[in-house]
């Protein structure tokens, strides 16, 4: 993924100062690559893209539609740290382990949940994603990683988003783009 300059021009528009790292997802190449500044500048550099998926129900940010939604984000919250991989989440609580009674959990390992910045676009009644429980999360099938296969959330590999929920802090922001 280029570097999304419209990230900058929103950032402006909605007065967000940009993080030290960006994560931009490509929906169209099923994408998500993780960009941090250069020291003493105001220049990023891409340090790794990952495969991702996203929606396969498509790109959309109403309530209820199980699309994922555009536009600028930030991580609200991390979930999950602290507990092994093959960690299964639900409504946010660890409830239990894929190796151990839940092969098929949908929500796995780690979760970033994810705020929409811009209002009414993906902030606010109808259009939420923070509401709409957004996350970027590792899924129950990681073979599916690579085409659109969720429920509106950005999965993620264990082997790409254990690394990055280390390094990237709450408040980083997001730009989930259609290319």
């Amino acid at each position: 993924m280029k570097f999304p300059v419209e990230l900058f021009r929103t950032c402006s528009r909605v007065g967000v100062v940009p993080t030290r790292y960006l994560l931009g997802v490509n929906i169209a190449r099923q994408t998500t690559t993780l960009f941090e500044r250069l020291p003493l500048t105001r220049d990023f550099q891409t340090v790794k893209t990952y495969r991702c998926s996203t929606s396969k129900y498509g790109i959309g940010e109403l309530a209820g539609s199980n699309m994922t939604p555009r536009g600028l984000h930030r991580i609200a919250k991390k979930i999950g740290g602290g507990w092994p991989v093959g960690a299964v989440f639900k409504s946010r609580e660890m409830v239990g382990y894929k190796w151990l009674g839940a092969p098929d959990g949908a929500i796995t390992h780690r979760i970033f949940w994810l705020e929409g910045m811009e209002d009414g676009f993906n902030r606010g009644e109808g259009r939420d994603s923070f509401q709409r429980f957004i996350y970027i999360h590792g899924p129950g099938n990681e073979p599916n990683i690579g085409r659109p296969d969720s429920h509106g959330c950005v999965h993620l590999c264990s082997n790409d988003l254990m690394p990055l929920y280390d390094k990237l802090p709450e408040g980083t922001l997001v730009w989930i783009a259609e290319k």
